[in-house]
Protein backbone atom coordinates (compact mmCIF):
# COMPACT_ATOMS: atom_id res chain seq x y z
CA UNK A 1 0.00 0.00 0.00
CA UNK A 2 2.04 3.35 -1.35
CA UNK A 3 1.81 6.56 0.56
CA UNK A 4 -1.10 7.74 -1.79
CA UNK A 5 -3.36 5.19 -1.73
CA UNK A 6 -2.98 5.09 2.61
CA UNK A 7 -3.95 8.86 2.96
CA UNK A 8 -6.72 8.61 0.69
CA UNK A 9 -7.93 5.12 2.18
CA UNK A 10 -7.63 6.60 5.82
CA UNK A 11 -9.88 10.18 4.19
CA UNK A 12 -12.54 7.61 2.96
CA UNK A 13 -12.83 5.91 6.16
CA UNK A 14 -12.92 8.79 8.01
CA UNK A 15 -15.68 10.71 6.13
CA UNK A 16 -17.61 7.89 5.67
CA UNK A 17 -17.91 5.81 9.26
CA UNK A 18 -20.18 7.93 10.63
CA UNK A 19 -22.03 9.60 7.76
CA UNK A 20 -24.60 7.18 7.09
CA UNK A 21 -23.14 5.65 3.08
CA UNK A 22 -21.18 2.96 4.66
CA UNK A 23 -17.56 3.58 5.18
CA UNK A 24 -16.90 -0.42 4.37
CA UNK A 25 -18.53 -0.07 1.19
CA UNK A 26 -16.98 2.77 0.21
CA UNK A 27 -13.31 1.15 1.35
CA UNK A 28 -14.19 -1.30 -1.37
CA UNK A 29 -15.59 0.42 -4.20
CA UNK A 30 -12.83 3.57 -4.54
CA UNK A 31 -9.91 1.33 -4.34
CA UNK A 32 -12.10 -1.06 -6.93
CA UNK A 33 -12.88 2.39 -9.50
CA UNK A 34 -9.07 3.27 -8.84
CA UNK A 35 -7.86 -0.27 -9.77
CA UNK A 36 -5.90 -0.86 -6.32
CA UNK A 37 -7.62 -3.73 -5.61
CA UNK A 38 -9.44 -4.73 -2.07
CA UNK A 39 -7.24 -3.79 0.77
CA UNK A 40 -8.83 -6.57 2.66
CA UNK A 41 -11.23 -6.86 5.74
CA UNK A 42 -8.45 -7.00 8.12
CA UNK A 43 -7.21 -3.57 6.85
CA UNK A 44 -10.68 -1.79 6.79
CA UNK A 45 -11.05 -2.96 10.83
CA UNK A 46 -7.59 -1.62 11.32
CA UNK A 47 -7.81 1.63 9.53
CA UNK A 48 -11.33 1.69 11.61
CA UNK A 49 -9.21 2.97 14.60
CA UNK A 50 -8.59 6.20 13.50
CA UNK A 51 -12.28 7.07 13.37
CA UNK A 52 -12.08 4.91 17.09
CA UNK A 53 -9.39 8.54 18.40
CA UNK A 54 -11.91 10.82 16.48
CA UNK A 55 -15.14 9.28 18.55
CA UNK A 56 -13.01 9.48 21.94
CA UNK A 57 -11.87 13.40 21.36
CA UNK A 58 -14.91 14.43 20.37
CA UNK A 59 -16.64 12.87 23.08
CA UNK A 60 -14.04 12.86 25.39
CA UNK A 61 -16.19 14.71 27.77
CA UNK A 62 -19.22 12.48 27.79
CA UNK A 63 -17.60 9.49 28.01
CA UNK A 64 -15.50 10.34 30.91
CA UNK A 65 -18.50 11.07 32.86
CA UNK A 66 -20.20 7.57 31.77
CA UNK A 67 -16.79 5.74 33.16
CA UNK A 68 -17.37 7.78 36.37
CA UNK A 69 -20.79 7.33 36.69
CA UNK A 70 -19.76 3.75 35.83
CA UNK A 71 -18.12 2.95 38.44
CA UNK A 72 -19.52 4.85 40.97
CA UNK A 73 -22.92 3.08 40.27
CA UNK A 74 -21.28 -0.13 41.21
CA UNK A 75 -19.29 1.05 44.60
CA UNK A 76 -22.47 2.76 45.49
CA UNK A 77 -25.25 -0.32 44.31
CA UNK A 78 -27.13 1.84 42.16
CA UNK A 79 -25.53 1.32 38.38
CA UNK A 80 -28.54 2.77 37.03
CA UNK A 81 -28.94 5.99 39.09
CA UNK A 82 -28.14 8.67 36.59
CA UNK A 83 -28.28 9.30 32.83
CA UNK A 84 -24.38 8.77 32.26
CA UNK A 85 -24.83 5.39 34.15
CA UNK A 86 -27.53 4.45 32.60
CA UNK A 87 -25.86 5.17 29.20
CA UNK A 88 -22.94 3.16 30.12
CA UNK A 89 -24.30 -0.15 30.50
CA UNK A 90 -26.85 0.34 27.65
CA UNK A 91 -23.88 0.38 25.44
CA UNK A 92 -22.46 -2.28 27.25
CA UNK A 93 -25.45 -4.50 26.74
CA UNK A 94 -25.57 -3.51 23.26
CA UNK A 95 -22.42 -4.37 22.06
CA UNK A 96 -22.82 -8.22 22.66
CA UNK A 97 -24.90 -9.08 19.52
CA UNK A 98 -22.54 -7.76 17.11
CA UNK A 99 -19.72 -9.53 19.03
CA UNK A 100 -21.86 -12.82 18.47
CA UNK A 101 -22.87 -12.25 14.92
CA UNK A 102 -19.40 -11.11 14.22
CA UNK A 103 -17.49 -13.99 15.64
CA UNK A 104 -20.05 -16.72 14.11
CA UNK A 105 -20.14 -15.36 10.54
CA UNK A 106 -16.55 -13.89 10.69
CA UNK A 107 -15.18 -16.42 7.43
CA UNK A 108 -18.68 -15.42 5.48
CA UNK A 109 -17.78 -11.42 5.79
CA UNK A 110 -14.53 -10.38 5.49
CA UNK A 111 -14.89 -12.61 1.66
CA UNK A 112 -18.20 -13.28 0.36
CA UNK A 113 -19.77 -10.56 1.63
CA UNK A 114 -17.36 -7.76 0.17
CA UNK A 115 -18.45 -8.93 -3.26
CA UNK A 116 -19.34 -5.73 -4.84
CA UNK A 117 -23.10 -6.93 -5.90
CA UNK A 118 -23.87 -7.35 -2.21
CA UNK A 119 -22.40 -4.36 -1.54
CA UNK A 120 -24.31 -2.49 -3.93
CA UNK A 121 -27.81 -4.19 -3.04
CA UNK A 122 -26.93 -4.08 0.74
CA UNK A 123 -26.31 -0.17 -0.54
CA UNK A 124 -30.08 0.09 -1.54
CA UNK A 125 -31.86 -1.86 0.82
CA UNK A 126 -30.88 -0.14 3.57
CA UNK A 127 -31.82 3.27 2.11
CA UNK A 128 -35.23 2.02 1.81
CA UNK A 129 -35.69 0.91 5.25
CA UNK A 130 -33.93 4.22 6.28
CA UNK A 131 -36.35 6.16 4.37
CA UNK A 132 -39.21 4.22 5.58
CA UNK A 133 -38.11 5.25 9.48
CA UNK A 134 -38.03 8.84 7.90
CA UNK A 135 -41.66 8.27 7.16
CA UNK A 136 -42.38 7.02 10.56
CA UNK A 137 -40.51 9.68 12.10
CA UNK A 138 -42.37 12.66 10.13
CA UNK A 139 -45.74 11.68 10.86
CA UNK A 140 -44.68 11.88 14.79
CA UNK A 141 -45.98 14.52 16.91
CA UNK A 142 -42.66 14.49 18.82
CA UNK A 143 -39.31 12.63 19.55
CA UNK A 144 -37.46 11.14 22.09
CA UNK A 145 -34.40 13.00 23.06
CA UNK A 146 -30.86 11.59 24.32
CA UNK A 147 -32.20 11.43 28.28
CA UNK A 148 -35.60 9.01 26.88
CA UNK A 149 -33.25 6.39 25.77
CA UNK A 150 -34.33 3.08 27.59
CA UNK A 151 -33.06 -0.18 27.83
CA UNK A 152 -34.86 -1.57 25.01
CA UNK A 153 -34.41 1.35 22.58
CA UNK A 154 -30.91 0.29 23.11
CA UNK A 155 -31.31 -3.39 22.64
CA UNK A 156 -32.84 -2.96 19.10
CA UNK A 157 -30.38 -0.77 18.12
CA UNK A 158 -27.63 -3.20 19.16
CA UNK A 159 -29.47 -5.69 16.96
CA UNK A 160 -29.62 -3.07 14.32
CA UNK A 161 -25.77 -2.90 14.33
CA UNK A 162 -25.34 -6.20 13.76
CA UNK A 163 -26.63 -5.62 10.26
CA UNK A 164 -23.72 -3.36 9.87
CA UNK A 165 -21.28 -6.28 9.34
CA UNK A 166 -22.51 -6.44 5.65
CA UNK A 167 -20.61 -4.41 3.73
CA UNK A 168 -22.68 -1.66 2.26
CA UNK A 169 -25.49 -1.45 5.34
CA UNK A 170 -23.40 0.86 7.44
CA UNK A 171 -22.90 0.87 10.86
CA UNK A 172 -23.84 4.32 11.44
CA UNK A 173 -27.14 4.43 8.60
CA UNK A 174 -28.23 0.85 10.69
CA UNK A 175 -28.18 2.39 14.35
CA UNK A 176 -29.58 5.68 13.43
CA UNK A 177 -32.35 4.15 11.58
CA UNK A 178 -33.22 1.96 14.34
CA UNK A 179 -33.24 4.77 16.92
CA UNK A 180 -35.52 6.50 14.24
CA UNK A 181 -37.97 3.25 14.62
CA UNK A 182 -37.92 3.67 18.28
CA UNK A 183 -39.00 7.08 18.22
CA UNK A 184 -35.88 9.13 18.60
CA UNK A 185 -34.61 12.10 17.07
CA UNK A 186 -32.33 12.55 14.92
CA UNK A 187 -29.53 14.12 16.78
CA UNK A 188 -29.87 11.71 19.85
CA UNK A 189 -29.69 8.29 17.27
CA UNK A 190 -26.90 9.57 16.19
CA UNK A 191 -25.25 10.64 19.40
CA UNK A 192 -26.38 7.13 20.47
CA UNK A 193 -24.60 5.47 17.26
CA UNK A 194 -21.80 7.32 17.61
CA UNK A 195 -21.42 6.88 21.56
CA UNK A 196 -21.99 3.01 21.11
CA UNK A 197 -18.85 2.78 17.98
CA UNK A 198 -16.20 3.03 20.65
CA UNK A 199 -16.31 -0.84 22.05
CA UNK A 200 -17.35 -2.05 18.68
CA UNK A 201 -14.77 -0.61 16.37
CA UNK A 202 -11.79 -1.02 19.46
CA UNK A 203 -13.24 -4.77 19.50
CA UNK A 204 -12.92 -5.22 15.47
CA UNK A 205 -9.90 -3.36 15.33
CA UNK A 206 -7.87 -4.86 18.40
CA UNK A 207 -8.84 -8.52 16.95
CA UNK A 208 -7.98 -7.92 12.70
CA UNK A 209 -4.74 -6.17 14.31
CA UNK A 210 -3.55 -9.22 16.25
CA UNK A 211 -5.11 -12.22 13.74
CA UNK A 212 -4.02 -10.44 10.53
CA UNK A 213 -0.34 -9.03 11.72
CA UNK A 214 1.74 -10.33 9.01
CA UNK A 215 -0.89 -9.31 6.53
CA UNK A 216 -0.94 -5.93 7.87
CA UNK A 217 3.05 -5.80 7.78
CA UNK A 218 2.84 -6.75 4.08
CA UNK A 219 0.39 -3.65 3.39
CA UNK A 220 3.52 -1.85 5.53
CA UNK A 221 3.00 -0.62 8.62
CA UNK A 222 4.16 3.38 8.03
CA UNK A 223 1.30 3.11 5.10
CA UNK A 224 -1.28 1.77 7.93
CA UNK A 225 -0.41 4.48 10.86
CA UNK A 226 -0.96 7.08 8.03
CA UNK A 227 -4.05 5.53 7.27
CA UNK A 228 -5.07 5.62 10.97
CA UNK A 229 -3.90 9.37 11.02
CA UNK A 230 -5.73 9.86 7.57
CA UNK A 231 -8.98 8.40 9.26
CA UNK A 232 -8.65 9.97 12.74
CA UNK A 233 -8.74 13.61 11.39
CA UNK A 234 -11.32 13.16 8.97
CA UNK A 235 -13.43 11.33 10.92
CA UNK A 236 -13.19 13.91 13.58
CA UNK A 237 -14.93 16.15 10.70
CA UNK A 238 -17.50 13.76 9.90
CA UNK A 239 -18.53 13.62 13.29
CA UNK A 240 -18.20 17.83 13.53
CA UNK A 241 -20.90 17.87 10.50
CA UNK A 242 -23.09 15.52 11.23
CA UNK A 243 -23.82 16.17 14.58
CA UNK A 244 -24.84 19.85 13.26
CA UNK A 245 -26.51 18.74 10.42
CA UNK A 246 -28.84 16.14 11.86
CA UNK A 247 -30.41 18.81 14.27
CA UNK A 248 -32.18 20.56 11.35
CA UNK A 249 -31.84 18.01 8.60
CA UNK A 250 -33.27 14.60 8.14
CA UNK A 251 -31.25 11.90 6.43
CA UNK A 252 -32.58 11.77 2.42
CA UNK A 253 -30.11 13.54 1.18
CA UNK A 254 -27.59 10.12 2.44
CA UNK A 255 -30.73 7.91 1.14
CA UNK A 256 -30.37 8.66 -2.46
CA UNK A 257 -26.80 9.14 -2.77
CA UNK A 258 -26.80 5.80 -1.72
CA UNK A 259 -29.66 4.27 -3.95
CA UNK A 260 -28.02 6.43 -6.68
CA UNK A 261 -24.06 4.42 -5.56
CA UNK A 262 -25.58 1.37 -5.45
CA UNK A 263 -27.73 1.58 -9.05
CA UNK A 264 -24.46 2.95 -10.52
CA UNK A 265 -22.12 0.48 -9.24
CA UNK A 266 -24.52 -2.65 -10.42
CA UNK A 267 -24.48 -0.85 -13.81
CA UNK A 268 -20.60 -0.98 -13.78
CA UNK A 269 -20.64 -4.35 -12.69
CA UNK A 270 -23.13 -5.68 -15.53
CA UNK A 271 -21.32 -3.71 -18.29
CA UNK A 272 -17.82 -4.98 -17.08
CA UNK A 273 -16.88 -1.58 -16.29
CA UNK A 274 -16.23 -2.84 -12.53
CA UNK A 275 -15.39 -6.34 -11.68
Amino acid sequence: MSIVQAIVLGIVQGLTEFIPISSTAHLRIVPALLGWGDPGAAASAVIQIGTLFAVLLYFRTDLLKMAVEFFKGIIHRKPFENHYSRLAWYIGFATIPIGVVGLTFKDWIETTARSLWIISFALIALAIVLLIAEKMAAKRESLRVEDDITFADAMWIGVGQTLALIPGVSRSGSTITAGLFRGLSHAAAARFSFLMSVPAIFASGMFELLAEWDHLAALGWGSVIISVIAAFLSGWASIWFLIRYLQTHNTNAFIYYRIVLGLVIMAMLSTGWLV
